[in-house]
């Protein structure tokens, strides 16, 4: 299995992103996914997931800004993030929910900047 974020960067407070993550070795169709993410010295959190039914979460802070959605035929999940705030800022990852400690891949820096 083989989770790899990309998309992030540096964005002034109010800015936009879009998260990417290729899946390998595992349908994001067919599995309940996640965006987490782990600010310095904070542990890891789960922002946002999507069931195999569609069903959207979203973590209190990031709802109204964040958005998961996923392309079935590119085996693609994603993580709009509108309106950033310097407390956005950590290192995002996606994987299951419940994640596998086996599937934590590739992450993605987001720096927001007030």
């Amino acid at each position: 299995v083989q989770l790899q974020a990309s998309g992030g960067g540096l964005v002034q407070a109010g800015g936009s992103l879009r998260l990417s993550c290729a899946a390998s070795g595992v349908f994001v169709s067919f599995n309940d996914m996640g965006w987490y993410r782990q600010a310095p010295g904070k542990s890891r959190e789960l922002v946002a997931s999507m069931t195999v039914g569609g069903t959207l979460v979203y973590e209190d802070l990031v709802k109204g800004r964040f958005t998961i959605s996923r392309d079935s035929p590119k085996n693609t999940l994603y993580l709009q993030l509108n309106d950033l705030k310097p407390e956005d800022t950590a290192v995002y990852y996606c994987n299951t929910v419940p994640y596998d400690n086996n599937y934590w891949g590739q992450e993605t820096q987001v720096t927001v900047s007030s």
